[in-house]
């Protein structure tokens, strides 16, 4: 392998970063039985507590994307670790006030903010680390960040609760974060001074955000991110309760959740290798969607109550992993796509920023429904539901991504 191939140790630093900001996300799911018995979150707030994380996401997707080249993109994922950890640390002090359940919801709401702000850098500076031989690679690493992060928390997750509690393991992912934070600011140079000339120079913000939202490939882009996202955190996210419920005991619920969620990782590589063995976007969109709804059908249809025990957790189990494997192809194939769709190169991270944004709203809004059609059924048996008509839209989009005209190179 020649050395222009190989990925540099700065841009895996970036990566690992990138993994560290994810962790944040995964660190609750593990976390809500013991926050359930110990400070009585109920299961509508649970909800909320999955999904406030994607607040400022949600609402400042697009501004960050904007923001990240004036303020530099190392300073901006060093600010956003850093906040992450501040935020983390104050979060474990919720069992000492008065009102810990809106203490838990704040603190988790400036996680979101720290995440948005570590994350929304990474592929613009993936890119500028990683030479042109070595880019494809780079960006297939960074594009399976969120399963990694997502997965490690959710593996590890259970033995440090049960060994210390629900606020160690929010202190040691403050420290997780910290770390990450020094080896970034190790790692990366800093970021160069802003061009005066140059491609987008002469563009504003407001020139890039007015060409952004006249773009419908972009809000195509957008809106397939969020439908995937939606049904993705909505089942992951309440997979450790189910298992629970099914009687397993923590290493088993740990085990179970983690290898759901990393087989999203392996989605990811297999749509990347797809894509580059000429497979059509829209074809990967189409099949990644239309699977997660068969599976989801397959894994919830039918199911009332709780499960009687792990053996019939089984086959439905099976059919979520199949569920997160082939909906993996999906932000691999959009991930991709954010470089196509933007209308000019200068606003391909507000392109992202959309797409972020669309996708923290799907993850803000999916739990708390999913959590209250439970709630209502007595059971998950119309969870299908909802991840089916997310699959049959974002179908829709790729159709539409796929008509639709090209933006310019």
């Amino acid at each position: 392998m020649s050395s222009s191939s190989r990925v540099p140790p700065a841009a895996l630093v970036v990566v690992a970063a990138g993994v560290a900001a994810s962790l944040h996300v995964g660190k609750l799911p593990p976390a809500l039985p013991a926050l359930q018995a110990q400070l009585q979150v109920s299961l509508l707030e649970a909800g909320f507590l999955l999904s406030l994380v994607q607040v400022a996401g949600m609402l400042l997707g697009m501004v960050a994307g904007l923001a990240a080249d004036s303020i530099g993109l190392r300073r901006s994922m060093l600010a956003g670790l850093l906040l992450l950890s501040a935020a983390s640390a104050a979060g474990s002090l919720a069992g000492h006030v008065a009102t810990p359940v809106a203490w838990l919801l704040g603190w988790r709401g400036v996680e979101g903010l720290g995440f948005l702000l570590a994350v929304m850098p990474g592929p613009g500076l993936i890119r500028r680390l990683a030479p042109a031989g070595a880019d494809k690679a780079a960006m297939g690493l960074w594009g399976a960040y969120m399963p990694v992060g997502v997965a490690l928390a959710l593996l590890l997750g259970p033995t440090v609760i049960a060994r210390g509690g629900w606020a160690l393991w929010w202190q040691g992912l403050a420290a997780a974060s910290a770390v990450a934070a020094f080896g970034l600011w190790h790692a990366v140079a800093p970021d160069p001074h802003q061009r005066s000339t140059g491609a987008g120079a002469t563009e504003s913000w407001s020139q890039r955000l007015a060409l952004t939202l006249r773009t419908p490939r972009g809000w195509g882009a957008a809106a397939a991110f969020g439908l995937y996202a939606a049904q993705w955190i909505a089942v992951i996210g309440f997979l450790p309760t189910i298992c629970v419920a099914a009687g397993l005991g923590a290493g088993a619920t740990s085990g179970l959740t983690a290898l759901a969620a990393a087989l999203n990782m392996v989605g990811n590589v297999v749509g990347g290798r797809l894509l580059q063995r000429g497979w059509a976007p829209v074809h990967l969109l189409r099949l990644g969607f239309a699977a997660m709804g068969i599976a989801a059908v397959a894994a919830f249809a039918g199911w009332h109550g709780a499960p009687a025990d792990a053996l019939s957790l089984l086959p439905r189990y099976i059919a979520i992993c199949l569920f997160s494997l082939c909906g993996g192809m999906v932000p691999a194939t959009l991930f991709t796509l954010a470089v196509r769709v933007a209308p000019t190169p200068s606003t391909v991270s507000t392109t992202v920023g959309l797409m972020q944004q669309a996708s923290s709203l799907g993850q803000f809004i999916a739990p708390p429904v999913v959590a209250w059609v439970a709630h209502r059924a007595g059971g998950w048996q119309w969870t299908w539901a909802c991840t089916v008509a997310c699959s049959l839209a974002g179908i829709a989009v790729g159709t539409a991504l796929a008509s639709s005209r090209r933006a310019p190179a």
